[in-house]
């Protein structure tokens, strides 16, 4: 699967770099003047479709990472483009200072889906957490009478929920947090996947649990069997408030329309972002009961775009998409058979394959070197993955891919995980 030409692309296009390349100018560009807190790989992308991405160049790569599962319909899907452009159409912002015609039926939409009481819609992921983390609080306040500014969340080792100061302040990555203190209290880690570890953390003042069902940026680590059910118990039991972060997770992408479905576990609160804006606009939502929802007051929280017409169509038209076209049941059926696939090739670099439904993660031995020359090697061969958690490539592709194209690239991605074209 080598970098394509388009057909605008003359066919003696080679896929290196020449002189007329414009994608060093927008490396240049981009390097100038933006600040250097990503290290994206050298390609730069100017149009998509499903699965497939094009670069400045025309060439055509399989997109297998889709924006980290934001685009788990895949790119430009006509259903929720059809959405936004008749939207934009109307109205696209009103602020929550007035009601708009397409909230209310987007907040009835995502309740009846996953079977809440009620939702409050913010804009990315991580907004949605801190929205979870001041509900849960207050909830923990109001409702269990914990004294005032002594409530406490467990969080799990590995942790990745976004990178504002509250959320940085009980991740365990150290880079995430040198430099940006002080730092938000009342967060306390335990091990992911030791239930002992988090009963024994458990205290009058634990208000919530926040955890990923899978940790997508500690490197796809699937917890043991039972973890989620028994945590869920034990919260149960104490009265503490079950905080699930289905960001990465949720809309179909490890192959139930949340991860926590697996073990038949509710939550008390459900985060929900990324594939809810079906890659085209940032969505995302706080999802409970009304006895959590019901502690917000007018004042207490807020976002200017939260809810705004706009965004509401789009996520009625994503959510429609990963129901309608039974995005997790296809999620479940590929992703099993391509993680036995990955496992097949046998490569000597490869120390195993993780994940569930197409959120898959292929650990590359620590004497063999980081994952990132794997990808780079993919990237020349014309397949995008990224490495995560250094010694992990991490595939999840649209999951609308279908099992042609998944055996096509396994053409190219079986010699790289052999370590062809990959500079250790």
């Amino acid at each position: 699967m080598v970098p394509t030409a388009s057909s605008s692309t003359p066919p003696s296009q080679s896929s290196s770099v020449d002189s007329d390349s414009r994608t060093p100018a927008y490396l240049r560009e981009a390097d100038r003047y933006g600040a250097h807190n990503y290290k994206p790989l050298p390609v730069v992308l100017e149009r998509g479709d499903g699965v497939w991405v094009w670069d400045v160049e025309g060439r055509r790569y399989l997109d297998m990472l889709a924006a980290y599962s934001a685009l788990n319909q895949g790119h430009r899907h006509p259903a929720i483009l059809k959405a936004a452009r008749e939207q934009m159409e109307r109205i696209t912002l009103t602020s929550r200072a007035f009601h708009n015609d397409q909230m209310g039926p987007f907040l009835r939409e995502l309740c009846q889906a996953t079977g809440f009481e009620k939702a409050l819609p913010m804009n990315t992921g991580a907004e949605a957490v801190e929205t979870a983390i001041k509900m849960v609080r207050k909830w923990g306040y109001e409702r269990r009478g914990i004294p005032r500014d002594e409530a406490e969340i467990i969080v799990c080792r590995g942790n990745f929920s976004g990178r504002t100061t509250t959320i940085i302040s009980f991740s365990s990555e150290e880079q995430y947090k040198e430099g940006f203190g002080p730092f938000t209290p009342g967060f306390r880690e335990v091990p992911y996947g030791d239930v002992d570890a988090f009963q024994a953390a458990v205290t009058d003042r634990t208000v919530g649990f926040l955890v990923e069902p899978i940790q997508g940026e500690g490197g796809v680590v699937v917890p043991p069997d039972g973890y989620l059910r028994e945590t869920r118990r034990i919260c149960s039991e104490r009265g503490v408030a079950f905080m699930a972060d289905e960001i990465q997770t949720g809309l179909g992408r490890t192959g139930r329309l949340f991860c926590c479905d697996w073990e038949d576990v509710r939550p008390d609160v459900l985060i929900v972002g990324k594939a809810l804006g079906g890659g085209v606009y940032p969505v995302s939502a706080a999802i409970a009961d009304g006895e959590f929802m019901d502690v917000f007051r007018p004042g207490d929280h807020g976002s200017t775009f939260g809810g705004n017409p706009l965004g509401a169509a789009v996520g009625r038209a994503s959510l429609r998409v990963v129901i309608d076209e039974e995005l997790p049941r296809r999620s479940d059926e590929l992703g099993a058979w391509f993680m036995e696939e990955l496992r097949g090739v046998g490569s000597p670099h490869v120390d195993h394959v993780r994940g569930r439904g197409l959120m898959i993660g292929v650990v590359i031995k620590a004497s063999s070197g980081p994952a990132r020359p794997f990808c780079e090697a993919l990237m020349e061969r014309g397949i995008l993955a990224k490495e995560t958690h250094h010694q992990v490539i991490r595939f999840a592709p649209p999951l609308t891919i279908d099992r042609e194209t998944l055996a096509a690239a396994l053409d190219d991605i079986g010699p790289v995980l052999k370590g062809e074209g990959v500079r250790l």
